[in-house]
């Protein structure tokens, strides 16, 4: 069993950066071949470590420290006036937990939120195949949260149980539904699952301040900054 002292990493090659125009990126990443358990997985992610499919990955760039880790202490959050009417907009929303997304009705949502939303990014077009790989469930953790209004499926959530709190993986969603701002909801559902799991957090990834797609994160408050390897608080 891999443990955190014996594990390797390695280094990608410099590339573009996704999220900052001109700017160089490197991403270290977890020996695919090292045996990861919950409690492995739990602690990498408490050093700023996400997932992506079947990887585990981290910025590690040599002249940039733009992305930083955020986690949201839900005991602590607090809706607000925004968020709250997220809330009350989407209260016709059932939530459901499946374990098993690998249907043509799931698919058919991800490749439409695709191919609406991010015609520009690297997941541009999608693929069965794509999405297979990037949304697989790993290590017996992962919990897939449909969001359904009067039985049609609108929306999952894809978030990993870490022994501390959940980790948002990634969210897609009915993009001609603009007015629901399904997203922010998505969030504020995987807030309320974290606390009735008696769970400390929601791992957001990374936020970036200059990154205007990125912004909507600093929108939930309070939330912890991973910075110089300790979780800093903003209130």
């Amino acid at each position: 069993m891999s443990d955190l002292s014996t594990l390797k990493l390695f280094a990608t090659q410099p590339h573009p950066c996704s999220y900052l125009e001109g700017q160089e990126a490197t991403t270290v990443f977890v020996d695919p071949a090292a045996e990861i358990n919950p409690s492995l997985y739990t602690q990498l992610s408490q050093l700023g470590f996400r997932r992506s499919g079947a990887h585990l990955y981290r910025p590690q760039c040599l002249r940039c420290q733009a992305c930083v880790s955020c986690r949201i202490p839900v005991r602590l959050f607090k809706a607000n006036r925004s968020q709250r009417r997220c809330l009350q907009q989407n209260s016709d929303i059932s939530l459901h937990i499946t374990d098993n997304i690998n249907t043509e009705e799931h698919y058919a949502l991800y490749a439409r939120y695709i191919e609406s939303r991010h015609q520009s990014g690297d997941m541009y077009p999608p693929s069965l195949e794509q999405y297979t790989a990037f949304l697989t469930s790993e290590w017996g953790i992962t919990q897939f949260i449909e969001l359904r209004l009067a039985g049609t499926l609108i929306g999952v959530c894809v978030c990993d149980q870490l022994g501390d709190g959940l980790s948002a993986v990634y969210t897609f969603y009915e993009a001609g539904l603009e007015q629901r701002s399904l997203g922010k909801f998505a969030i504020l559902a995987q807030i309320e699952k974290a606390r009735s799991m008696n769970l400390d957090y929601v791992y957001l990834g990374y936020w970036i301040k200059e990154c205007d797609k990125m912004k909507y994160k600093i929108q939930y408050r309070p939330l912890e900054l991973l910075i110089n390897r300790r979780w800093m608080r903003l209130n």
